[in-house]
């Protein structure tokens, strides 16, 4: 997928919602009672983690309306409600993506640099990613298979290979741990999984 292409960047857009909204169908069976459960991001409780989620999605909006540099990007506890507050979250993510310009612009994504921004489809491609994988992180952690669309497959996995590696993915709270090898025979979730750090076998 081109993204400088305006119907490929049309098209990361959707590929985003559905991604966004399986990630949403898994949040939502998330009870208080979860959130101290392990999961695939060793520093992150499943708390931790949604707070980590849930702050992305805004600083995604914020992006979105060219203030990405103006929130504080630092996850804060969600309290009991995490799932609502999450799912709250990605609407706004959502509805930002979708406004008026929003493909017209350029996001400035703290985490990936402070001085550079991005292109909004390739904004949007990390933000798509990171509901796929973030999604299978909450399902692994609940205990819960997880199944990504075959379409949604080859978009998926070639934003992992762009996420940037470097330093920032070797400290204790990065989202996303420096690439694995990949398994053999892997499967197209496999791939995407190793790119960003993950084992697809975790937890064994």
């Amino acid at each position: 997928m081109n993204l400088a292409d305006r119907d490929a960047s049309a098209d990361v857009v959707e590929l985003n919602r559905r991604a966004v909204n399986a990630c949403r169908d898994v949040v939502a069976q998330v009870r208080p009672a979860d959130l101290g459960r392990a999961t695939p991001c060793a520093a992150w409780s499943l708390g931790e983690l949604l707070a980590h989620m849930t702050v992305q999605h805004k600083g995604f909006a914020a992006a979105a309306r060219g203030l990405g540099g103006d929130v504080d990007w630092t996850p804060a506890p969600l309290g009991p409600d995490a799932a609502k507050a999450y799912d709250r979250a990605a609407a706004e993510a959502l509805a930002a993506f979708d406004a008026e310009g929003a493909l017209e612009g350029a996001f400035l994504l703290p985490e990936i640099s402070l001085t550079r921004p991005l292109p909004a489809a390739m904004a949007i491609g990390f933000h798509f990613v990171d509901a796929v994988v973030h999604g299978w992180d909450v399902a692994r952690a609940l205990g819960l298979d997880y199944r990504l669309a075959p379409d949604l497959a080859p978009a998926a996995l070639a934003a992992a290979l762009a996420v940037p590696g470097g330093e920032h993915r070797l400290g204790p709270h990065a989202a996303f741990a420096p690439a694995l090898p990949d398994a053999n025979e892997p499967t197209p979730l496999d791939r995407i999984l190793a790119a960003l750090g993950r084992s697809p076998s975790w937890p064994e």
